[in-house]
């Protein structure tokens, strides 16, 4: 028998206004969303990005910069304008690379907790997989055709860690790793030539294929259709290869990128200075000095697994967290806990 209110909690929950923040090594990310689970819908209220490299230096020091953690207190306060401007009803937070390879990490979760009101979750790397690869493949439930076949390989190139995840939309599955290459590590352990010096490239070309030699121990890659890749090293790559003359998202959502393009932009990006990388239209200006060592996991990736093409995707852990939200907010008003 339903027990009374049921029906109104689902009623309730039906759209959920939910606030997602992701806390990664280079940026700090926000996504204020309408969330409808009965149809599979997840549409944008507010969408932000700022970069705020709280990973600098953890790489070498093992702990968050003073700097760094103000400059992330800075983007929060904003971000907590827009929330309560946009009267979510729940928040979550995700900390990923960086405070996972901090010893000062509960300094930061103090911050976080007197900004938003809720403490961050340190994510293992598995779990930011799994997020990553809800967020990146939801919208493809039910489909299979040629760009969108599966099952799908996963592939989050953050700027501390890449996130590999297998599967099929709404089934993970249990294959997923989380290997120590990033843009922002490559790049302060490999990269600091301007350009990178041939021997530099080398280096962080091993370390890479190193990482992936774990991978293929623990995700059966042979097994995808469909590589999809994610975060801003894979989106300002193909907005290079699509010509785009700025940052444009609607077009580098599902953008298909040839493996060849991705070399030639990989190649092309690795060769040029910074101020070079700066003029480029689509390059957002705290990705100018990463943007190469993001580019060279992505085209390694390509070249070691053997992908044709990668399917770029603008959704991603931040869309992941909002699932989740929604999905947490729906089994407590079906159980009668929520609130109207």
């Amino acid at each position: 028998m339903v027990a009374p209110g049921t029906v109104r909690s689902r009623a309730v929950l039906m759209t959920q206004r939910v606030a997602a923040v992701d806390c990664g090594t280079n940026s700090l990310r926000l996504l204020v969303a309408d969330v409808d689970l009965a149809r599979g819908e997840l549409r944008d209220v507010a969408r932000r990005m700022e970069i705020v490299r709280l990973g600098q230096g953890v790489d070498r020091t093992g702990r968050l910069a003073p700097e760094a953690l103000a400059r992330t207190a800075g983007v929060l306060r904003d971000y907590a304008d827009v929330i309560a401007a946009t009267a979510a009803r729940s928040v979550r937070m995700v900390a990923t690379s960086a405070t996972r390879d901090a010893s000062n990490t509960a300094e930061f979760a103090r911050q976080v907790k007197e900004i938003l009101g809720v403490a961050p979750e340190v994510l293992t790397g598995s779990e930011e997989a799994r997020l990553s690869f809800t967020g990146a493949t939801a919208e493809l439930a039910g489909q299979d055709t040629a760009h969108f076949r599966g099952p799908f390989l996963v592939a989050d190139i953050g700027g501390g860690s890449t996130e590999f995840v297998l599967g099929v939309p709404g089934e993970p599955g249990v294959h997923a790793i989380s290997v120590d290459i990033g843009c922002v590590r490559m790049t302060e352990r490999h990269l600091p030539g301007d350009p990178p010096s041939h021997d530099e490239v080398a280096a962080a070309t091993a370390d890479i294929d190193a990482a992936l030699d774990a991978v293929a121990g623990a995700v059966p890659v042979r097994q995808a259709r469909t590589l999809i890749g994610l975060a801003g090293s894979v989106a300002t790559v193909a907005g290079i290869a699509l010509d785009l003359p700025a940052y444009d998202a609607a077009r580098i959502h599902h953008a298909r990128v040839s493996a060849a393009d991705v070399h030639e932009v990989t190649a092309s990006l690795l060769a040029q200075t910074r101020a070079v990388r700066a003029a480029i239209g689509v390059m957002h200006p705290g990705r100018v000095d990463v943007i190469g060592g993001g580019a060279l996991i992505l085209d390694r990736i390509m070249r070691r697994f053997g992908f044709g093409e990668v399917l770029a995707s603008e959704h991603d852990i931040l869309d992941g967290i909002a699932w989740s939200l929604a999905a947490a907010a729906s089994i407590s008003g079906i159980s009668g806990d929520a609130r109207p």
